[in-house]
């Protein structure tokens, strides 16, 4: 319910605070006088766009305030944004909406119990808190969309139970099918890097890497057959000087014996260097050793052309293989294995089924779900055209037929059918969908029923309705008034209205009137709490010889709804 509402620089009003109740209240005056602006102000308050003309002419700043009790839809969704309550207050709260004019743009800010908030945030609260029919927007009664939301919040538990099933069991879909979808373009994606893989498996298979240092001990035994002439000569002249002297010169190894008979010598001598000849007797069996080594290792040097070429042409293969996938020789062989173990086109194939059959399952439990959803709207459709006939009876309408009409469609997150609203005004013309064939008058008398019979379902929101009469003749106004205060039992309900009929049936009536004030135009609100001042403004309402109109307006007021 909306506990008050204040307003600074809006439009006509440079200040206005109204305290409001429950029940039905009215809001009256001539055209223009700015009655719909109050209804305005809300609807910008709880996230609607700003209009260029809302602030007042002359203003930087402006300010609409709204205060609200709260219900356990609105707590909860305060406390799922992070929105606390205020502790002296802690079941209203309080919406304010800020507006700014820089050079020709409107910018604003929104506050919730003091707290920033986005414009989203003050849209998600907007249907917890009112809902706002304004003039000529009986239109949307044409909209699918609307009817189906409409026909929803009729339905009982179960059906609302049915509603959250569509919805999960539709987002489990929309990922199982968006999962296949990401793994058939990988697929895709990766079929060609698959045959670039095999190509190179193949090229490294048939080279038969095994050995990362393979390269190195090739080109050392390139190095050895290529230069084996040169080895075998070296070796065997290091062989001589150890152990064949040449012409005029000793052997290292005769040298060496003659070395170790002066030490034995001195050793007799002298003990001490005894550790020194065992040393030089080492040195001499090195030298042997070296000798023998180099004598063994000369012999099988060998010149072999073909040995060398094939080695070079081993060399060369490798050396390719580097070049064309830049690679050096260890990552190729890494990458040989890498590429033996991995993941084949088979096991895409068998990834792509399971993702396939997972999609399947959760399309058939998006069907059975719809499927349950269906047979509850069509028990809440039968619910709502009977309540809707008896309704409708005393709008003058009581010869109108309509219908609800549920056609088959591929699932979504609704369920698996539009919902249409179908109707005949006249009796033996075929029933068409509603937008198509309601007049304006029959579109209110429709609407406001509509939302008589909703009232036992929707949440305790406040109802507003601007002139929602307009157009209408006297009996069905009578017949509106009786509605709108059968609506102020469940909800608070606001209506601008010109009809007599409506506003003498109101709890609380306001008269919205301009004055100039100070060379200016300002709009301002008056409550009408005496009989005498509601008499008054019913006679204006009602038109005509003023004494007539003020018995007529006297009459409408003692014969009101209790």
């Amino acid at each position: 319910m909306l506990l008050a509402l204040k307003l600074d620089n809006i439009a006509l009003m440079d200040a206005l605070h109204l305290e409001l109740s429950p029940g039905l209240t009215v809001l009256t005056g001539e055209t223009g006088a700015g009655k719909s602006l109050l209804l305005d102000s809300l609807d910008v308050l709880l996230g609607a766009e700003v209009p260029k003309h809302l602030l007042r002419h002359g203003q930087d700043q402006a300010r609409i305030e709204g205060r609200f009790t709260l219900h356990p839809a609105a707590s909860l969704l305060l406390a799922q944004r992070g929105l606390e309550v205020m502790e002296h207050q802690p079941s209203a709260v309080v919406v304010t909406r800020h507006l700014y004019r820089r050079g020709g743009r409107i910018s604003s800010r929104g506050r919730i119990n003091g707290m920033s908030v986005n414009r989203q945030t003050l849209l998600e609260l907007r249907p917890l808190l009112i809902d706002l029919t304004v003039q000529g927007q009986t239109q949307m009664l044409g909209r699918q969309a609307q009817q189906r939301r409409w026909l929803d919040g009729f339905g009982d538990p179960d059906h609302q139970q049915a509603l959250n099933q569509v919805a999960a069991a539709h987002e489990t879909w929309i990922q199982r099918r968006s999962a296949l979808d990401q793994l058939k373009a990988q697929r895709k994606d990766l079929q060609q890097r698959w045959k670039e893989n095999d190509r190179m498996l193949a090229d490294l298979r048939q080279a038969a890497l095994e050995d990362p240092q393979e390269l190195v001990t090739l080109k050392r035994g390139q190095d050895r057959l290529a230069h084996a002439l040169r080895l075998q000569q070296g070796s065997w002249s290091v062989v001589q000087n150890i152990q064949e002297p040449l012409p005029d010169q000793a052997a290292a190894l005769d040298l060496l014996g003659q070395a170790e008979g002066e030490l034995q010598a001195m050793v007799a001598i002298d003990l001490t260097l005894q550790p020194l000849l065992q040393r030089l007797q080492l040195v001499q069996d090195e030298v042997q050793g070296v000798a023998l080594a180099l004598q063994g290792y000369g012999q099988q040097l060998e010149s072999d052309p073909q040995a060398l070429a094939n080695l070079q042409e081993r060399i060369a293969q490798l050396q390719r293989l580097e070049r064309r996938y830049g690679q050096s020789l260890a990552q190729l062989v890494h990458r040989r294995h890498e590429l033996e173990t991995a993941t084949t086109g088979l096991d895409w194939e068998v990834r792509q089924q399971r993702a396939e059959q997972e999609e399947r399952t959760a399309h058939d439990q998006l069907r059975r779900a719809c499927g349950r959803l269906h047979q509850c709207r069509r028990r809440a459709a039968d619910r709502l055209v009977a309540d809707l006939m008896d309704v409708l009876s005393p709008m003058g309408l009581e010869r109108m037929r309509f219908a609800v009409e549920l056609k088959p469609q591929p699932p979504t997150e609704h369920g698996s059918e539009q919902v249409c609203f179908l109707f005949s005004a006249n009796p033996g013309e075929a029933m068409a969908p509603l937008g198509d064939v309601a007049s304006g008058g029959e579109m209110s008398c429709f609407l406001l029923s509509l939302k008589t019979c909703l009232a036992k379902t929707d949440l305790p929101i406040t109802l507003l309705f601007d002139e929602i009469d307009s157009g209408v003749s006297g009996r069905i106004s009578t017949a509106m008034a009786k509605l709108l205060h059968r609506l102020a039992r469940r909800h608070q309900v606001f209506c601008v209205t010109h009809q007599p009929l409506i506003a003498a049936r109101a709890d609380h009536h306001f008269r919205v009137a301009k004055h100039t004030e100070g060379g200016r135009t300002c709009t301002r609100v008056m409550g009408l709490t005496a009989l005498a001042d509601r008499e008054e403004e019913l006679a204006q309402l009602a038109g005509g010889d003023p004494r007539e109109a003020r018995r007529y307006a006297a009459s409408l007021l003692r014969d009101r709804c209790p």
